[in-house]
């Protein structure tokens, strides 16, 4: 794959991070859409601030300082803004919103994300369920932004939501991140909610410290993968993983050889970091269960782990899963045991 050597790459020492999201399992019901306990739930006020106009805008040191005080914490969270790098940063964001590939980039932008009160609907949607299973969730301020992806995808703390939205305008976008096709697939309009929900399930998403198997990280995952499954269950599966429907196909078809695989090897409690990052980590597939299974195929056994607890013991919120650290008892109270037909 082809590098994109932006001249703006030369200020990425002024930027920081990648978050990158995990994704979820099976298909839905018929009608496209999980079982929604949170269906309802009251609105969740949500104001998005579209920050690009502001940016393109830039043209001295003087517009890039005031730009950042007019956007403190964006300033402050998100571009790292400190008393002592302050020039600097400001040169950076001029030579940034003066390059004519990111403003190119940022039309292309607009064009993918026309829509602001749609997008605010999105937002509203997702946050309102995560308010129903999480009483003391507040929504953070949200802002939209084009960083060259010289900074995180996607930002969020419990004062600030940052979305870069140039990560997900899609193929047909001039620039895209510098990522392999099987991770770029889910970098489109589509995707950003589901890496969104992931983002945000990691605020109550517990596991012990010392928890460093397999098992543990899979689970992890798993738990992550059925909290975005919650607040967004209009989301195809195949969308929220960023499998293809091929790829979503073959591991329905051979759940028992998958979970067999990880049995038979002695993954479970493997705590080498090289076996975890196979199964669970980004890799274009897992030619060890098959050529056809994909990457992150860990993960994928984890949500059906989780799935199955959740069916057995239908009295256990979203909020007792989500604080449950110990990956051990969720396998074994589950009774996950994927039989060939």
């Amino acid at each position: 794959m082809k590098k994109n050597n932006f001249a703006w790459r030369r200020w990425l020492p002024l930027f920081f991070g990648l978050s990158l999201g995990l994704g979820a399992c099976k298909s839905g019901p018929a009608d496209g859409c999980r079982t929604d306990a949170a269906a309802d739930a009251p609105a969740v006020p949500v104001r998005i601030k579209r920050l690009e106009t502001a940016f393109f805008a830039i043209k001295s040191p003087a517009d890039a300082r005031q730009f950042m005080a007019s956007n403190p914490s964006f300033a402050r969270y998100y571009l790292q803004r400190q008393p002592a790098t302050e020039q600097q940063l400001a040169t950076g964001l001029v030579q940034l919103a003066t390059n004519g590939a990111l403003q190119q980039l940022g039309r292309e932008t607009a064009a993918a994300f026309p829509d602001s009160a749609a997008l605010s609907r999105e937002l509203g949607e997702m946050f309102r369920r995560v308010h129903h299973y999480f009483p003391d969730f507040n929504a953070p301020p949200a802002v939209t932004y084009v960083s060259g992806f010289l900074s995180k995808d996607i930002y969020v703390n419990d004062s600030l939501l940052v979305l870069s939205m140039d990560w997900f305008a899609g193929p047909k976008a001039s620039k895209r991140p510098d990522l392999p096709q099987y991770m770029l697939r889910r970098y489109t309009p589509a995707g950003l909610m589901p890496l969104l929900a992931q983002n945000v399930s990691t605020k109550y998403n517990r596991h012990e410290l010392t928890a460093n198997t397999m098992l543990d990280a899979m689970v992890h995952a798993g738990k992550s993968l059925y909290f975005a499954s919650l607040v967004l269950p209009c989301t195809p599966d195949s969308l929220l993983l960023g499998y293809t429907s091929r790829e979503m196909d073959g591991l329905e078809a051979n759940e028992p050889r998958v979970w067999g695989h990880f049995l038979e090897k002695n993954l479970l409690y493997s705590t080498t970091p090289f076996l975890l990052q196979k199964y669970v980590g980004e890799r274009p597939n897992v030619p060890e269960i098959d050529k056809t299974c994909p990457g992150r195929v860990g993960q994928w056994v984890g949500l059906q782990i989780v799935r199955k607890y959740v069916a057995t013991h239908p009295d256990v919120s979203l909020g007792r899963l989500m604080a449950e650290k110990n990956a051990q008892r969720i396998l074994n109270e589950s009774h996950y045991r994927p039989k060939h037909d």
